[in-house]
């Protein structure tokens, strides 16, 4: 049986979380909705906040292993959804906010994904140096 997207992605998510959490990483929060968005992954390690947009894909394409999908409109939404998440956990407010992509390639043949044979593809990951390029105050 085929996974979906929604479970690869979710797989991805946990191989991302995994990792994360061998170089220290605290979950704070994950997939967490509010009207603007999602955030995938939000970590904490002593004062720093790390916020994970993970995108899985099974080949290059068109937009670059996913790189293209955070375009402006994502950014922003992205940003109003942190802007929700940090109204509602104050204690946070002085710990420095980072962001990341993390890039996650999937197997090419169609059947079950597995974490052993997502182990053996590298995560590329891409620090995101401005989250709101405009319209949002991050």
């Amino acid at each position: 049986m085929r996974m979906d997207s929604i479970q690869q992605g979710r797989l991805a998510e946990q191989l991302v979380l995994r990792l994360l959490h061998r170089s220290g990483w605290q979950l704070v929060s994950q997939r967490w909705f509010c009207r603007y968005g999602e955030i995938d992954l939000l970590l904490n390690k002593r004062t720093r906040l790390l916020l994970v947009e993970v995108k899985a894909r099974r080949c290059r394409g068109l937009d670059d292993w996913g790189l293209r999908a955070f375009d402006q409109a994502k950014r922003l939404r992205l940003c109003r959804a942190m802007n929700c998440w940090s109204a509602a956990h104050p204690r946070f407010s002085e710990h420095t906010l980072e962001v990341v992509l993390a890039l996650v390639p999937l197997p090419l043949h169609s059947r079950p994904l597995h974490q052993r044979t997502l182990r053996s593809r590298p995560v590329r990951w891409i620090r995101v140096e401005t989250l709101c390029l405009s319209g949002c105050s991050c």
